[in-house]
């Protein structure tokens, strides 16, 4: 079995996981998927084996995701219960998955991770993330239509699922506004864990499954989402933990960061539109999505399952990757902080005096 090493902390490095984990805290805040499928690729980028990045990512992600449940319940915005029991059925897909990669570790060693990692990683940004940017351009053209977000429909199968009455099943739930089947919630919470468990992040199924399967609005299934989170962090770090991978100073150093751009992101989301939202989810999945791309042959040549590559291939392709994940962090930053400004810009003229009319009535 091969050892994990973890990597040398520089004053360069230490810096650069702070700065990304300020990025990563702002996109959890403001989508409430925890940051990870930007966090997990930049700790990869610098050096760390993909299971040490997920299980690093996953000791971070309790804290931050506790700071931001709070804030944004605050406005209302979480629903408790259904998180609470959303993330206890995540834990069991948490460990399930933990038993997943551990294997791969054992079979294939750190290498193989990586591979594994990424190839989760490309598959569920394409589908989410495509899916994410069809859906912002059908509620921007219902807002920009002047029927605004208010009537966002619910979908069919929400309909469905809220119509179904299993006796001895049913909870009531506020964000879904209806009694729903603990049935239903298994599959969901299970599936979200499991992946939070291979790429640190199950807001990728958890979030779109609340909105499109269980009928809730998108701003209060990204804030429930950060109570699933919260306990699949603190579960995930026990099960990692016992696996001795994870590197406790990746986590510390990213959740210095993420504390400050939690809570920003957080603010954000009370000035903007539930398509704004997704819109942000859309571009920094599918650009990160790209990035994931350039690092497969690398891990294929390493591993020999493909014709050994030049040393300066690999490099160009590594180097390629690394841009493009700049790229989504800075995509990321810039989605989240132009939302926040322009929103708050609009609520400020819409509470400002029209001097004008102030002036006829004088």
């Amino acid at each position: 079995m091969e050892l994990i090493n973890f990597i040398d902390i520089t004053p360069t490095t230490a810096i650069l996981l702070i700065l990304v984990g300020f990025i990563g805290g702002m996109v959890s805040g403001f989508i409430g998927s925890g940051g990870a499928f930007v966090l997990t690729p930049a700790m990869m980028a610098l050096g760390a084996p993909g299971i040490v990045a997920v299980a690093s990512n996953i000791c971070h992600k309790f804290p931050k995701a506790l700071v931001g449940a709070v804030k944004r319940n605050k406005y209302g915005q979480v629903d408790v219960k259904l998180g609470l029991v959303l993330g206890l059925f995540a834990e069991a897909g948490v460990l399930f998955g933990k038993h997943v990669m551990t294997h791969i570790k054992h079979t294939y060693g750190a290498i193989g991770t990586d591979l594994y990692v990424s190839a989760i990683f490309i598959v569920t940004l394409a589908i989410v993330g495509s899916f994410m940017f069809k859906d912002y351009r059908k509620l921007k053209a219902l807002d920009d239509a002047g029927q605004g977000e208010d009537i966002t429909p619910i979908t069919k199968l929400a309909r469905w699922v809220q119509s179904v009455k299993i006796p001895g099943t049913m909870i009531y739930f506020k964000g879904a506004q209806s009694e729903l089947s603990v049935l239903f919630l298994i599959p969901i919470g299970f599936a979200t864990g499991f992946l939070a468990s291979a790429i640190a992040v199950g807001g990728f199924i958890g979030v779109p499954a609340m909105i499109y399967i269980l009928g809730m609005p998108a701003i209060m299934a990204t804030a429930t989402e950060l109570v699933i989170a919260f306990v699949m962090g603190l579960g995930g770090t026990i099960f990692y933990g016992l696996e001795g991978v994870v590197d406790i100073r990746l986590a510390m150093l990213i959740l210095l960061g993420s504390l400050f751009g939690v809570q920003l992101g957080a603010i954000g989301t009370t000035y903007v539109k539930d398509y704004q939202v997704k819109f942000t989810m859309a571009v920094i999945m599918l650009t990160v999505l790209f990035s994931r791309f350039f690092y497969i042959p690398v891990y294929l040549s390493k591993m020999g399952m493909m014709e050994p590559l030049p040393n300066s291939a690999l490099q160009s392709l590594k180097w390629i990757g690394d841009g493009v994940l700049a790229l989504a962090l800075i995509l990321g930053a810039y989605t989240v902080l132009h939302a926040l400004f322009k929103g708050m810009r609009e609520h400020k003229k819409q509470h400002t005096p029209h001097t004008d009319t102030v002036g006829v009535a004088e």
